[in-house]
């Protein structure tokens, strides 16, 4: 069932009754200034389950809890060091998941058996309204099946999970567009281990220098984003590197030829300064102007879903650069992308 509620004034009756399917130990699917959350209760291992079995998610890839007010962190971790305390004054709520070491209270199905515990406060009056009326931090994944684009509307979730969660609260579309910055403050130095919303350079202006995870390191997985493949359309993605962008525009249009030649439906991720450069492709979108890439950023799971409704078998995507939350973008590109030319 998808319910529509008041992103700006929610609903109580609507709140209410979302709370109490979370209390019965039963799936929410609501809205974050992220991307939208399949929630369940964090302290519930039998409904932290269901949201497994929902999306069809590896057991051993860990969630994020979700809290409604700062005082929360310290009911779910312990050993909490000062800079903690410092990001969560200064970034919550907003897109930035602390990795803490983690209490007994946190079921090790919500942290894939690990330690620690992936804790954040969200930006969304829906969100935290229904986190305080649950009364509990509730354990939320995107809501969508596990390795496809991550939903910025309550239309993606439908298609993906409407048979198989209780509820769906429909709060329009999201602001961010990308998942949460997570940060890991229980190594030395601190790591960012997925980029998001909060860039690195917020970040180190804040506690210093932190570190970048890169992927095919041996660590222990501690967030969502590490191991597997996310965030991939049906189509066939190849990623194009953008430093050259002469170079780059060639790239594109040769495989566009070399594609349509064997008879596939090729599609261009494009922008607003590069839209007209690819006549020959059979599906050409814009994400916006390579001058906001916020807005980039808004687009891009949306995108990639409308390449797979128009049935497009190869899809070519411009890189972006790796600053700001260019670093998320091209995370969460590189993540979905077949294949990856540099130039």
């Amino acid at each position: 069932m998808v319910i529509k509620v008041n992103f700006k004034n929610p609903e109580k009756n609507i709140i209410k009754n979302a709370a109490e399917i979370i209390k019965k130990g039963g799936l929410v699917v609501f809205p974050t200034e992220t991307v939208y959350g399949l929630g369940a209760n964090a302290l519930n291992a039998k409904a932290v389950k269901k949201i497994f079995k929902a999306k069809g998610r590896p057991a051993d890839n860990p969630l994020i809890v979700h809290i409604a007010d700062k005082k929360s962190i310290l009911i779910l971790a312990k050993n909490i060091s000062e800079e903690a305390f410092i990001l969560a004054e200064k970034f919550w709520p907003g897109p930035l998941t602390l990795i803490l070491e983690k209490k007994t209270i946190v079921p090790p199905e919500v942290t894939a058996g690990n330690k620690t515990v992936a804790i954040r406060m969200p930006d969304n009056k829906t969100a935290l309204a229904l986190i305080k009326a649950a009364g509990v931090p509730v354990a939320a994944p995107s809501a969508n099946l596990a390795g496809k684009p991550s939903p910025t509307n309550a239309g993606h979730v439908a298609k993906d999970l409407e048979d198989r969660v209780d509820l769906i609260l429909d709060g329009g579309q999201t602001k961010i567009g990308l998942e949460s910055t997570v940060l890991d403050l229980t190594q030395k130095p601190f790591a960012i281990l997925r980029p998001g919303g909060i860039s690195q350079e917020q970040i180190e202006k804040v506690i210093g220098k932190v570190n970048f995870w890169k992927a095919g390191s041996k660590s222990v997985v501690k967030s969502p984003g590490m191991k597997y493949r996310h965030y991939a359309p049906r189509a066939k993605l190849i990623l194009i590197d953008y430093n050259n962008k002469e170079r780059a525009e060639e790239i594109i249009k040769k495989l566009i030829k070399e594609n349509k030649e064997k008879k596939a439906k090729v599609g261009v991720m494009a922008t607003d300064e590069t839209r007209s450069s690819y006549p020959e492709a059979d599906l050409i979108l814009t994400l916006g102007s390579r001058k906001n890439l916020k807005i980039i950023a808004r687009n891009l799971f949306k995108t990639l879903r409308i390449f797979d409704e128009n049935k497009i078998d190869i899809i070519l995507a411009e890189g972006f650069p790796e600053k700001g939350i260019g670093q998320a973008i091209m995370n969460r590109l590189s993540k979905a992308a077949d294949k990856i030319i540099k130039n």
